[in-house]
């Protein structure tokens, strides 16, 4: 069973696609829960994850959303991200055969151009991390984000791919420009 872990501020329709993405993982009885850390939402973000079953937290300490998963295992992702293609089975696969850490493949259809990966700082969530819970406990203590998660571990790669949050972030505001212009 998989804990799915994301932080969000104002993510309300970023939010709402992961969560979509995520429902093939319930029906198929891996994803057991999700968890929503906010940082001050004004939107519909607590809308959004009570109707989909989160647990949905304005304060928190690490630790104890660690401790409190129900999964064995936690992936982290960020808002907006879509796993793609079979992640499912290799997730399972994964988790039935590793103890390692893992981030999901880059997704080829969404790749950015080689001019705009140089010299880009990626957010160290944006290929997702998939880690035991014993290994988060070992790792987190009271005031750690998750995007201090990644640092330091050596993470294989699944050849399942994740759509990256910016894409969805991009697809924002592109309806937002396009409804203002």
């Amino acid at each position: 069973m998989l804990t799915v872990i994301m932080e969000c501020r104002d993510h309300e329709p970023e939010l709402a696609q992961t969560l979509a993405g995520l429902v093939a993982g319930a029906v198929e009885g891996l994803v057991s829960d999700v968890v929503i850390l906010d940082h001050g939402s004004t939107d519909g973000s607590s809308r959004v994850a009570e109707a989909a079953g989160c647990r949905f937290y304005e304060q928190w300490d690490m630790q104890e959303v660690v401790r409190a998963a129900r999964g064995e295992w936690l992936l982290v992702v960020e808002p907006g991200a879509r796993p793609a293609g079979s992640w499912i089975d290799e997730i399972c696969e994964y988790i039935a055969l590793n103890t390692a850490p893992a981030q999901f493949s880059p997704s080829r259809n969404h790749r950015l151009p080689l001019l705009r990966r140089l010299g880009r700082k990626a957010s160290p969530l944006e290929d997702g991390l998939l880690l035991s819970k014993r290994q988060a406990m070992d790792l987190v203590k009271s005031g750690t984000k998750l995007c201090e998660l990644p640092r330091g571990l050596r993470m294989r790669s699944l050849s399942a791919e994740l759509v990256p949050a910016r894409v969805a972030r991009q697809t924002r505001a592109g309806l937002q420009q396009a409804l203002r212009g």
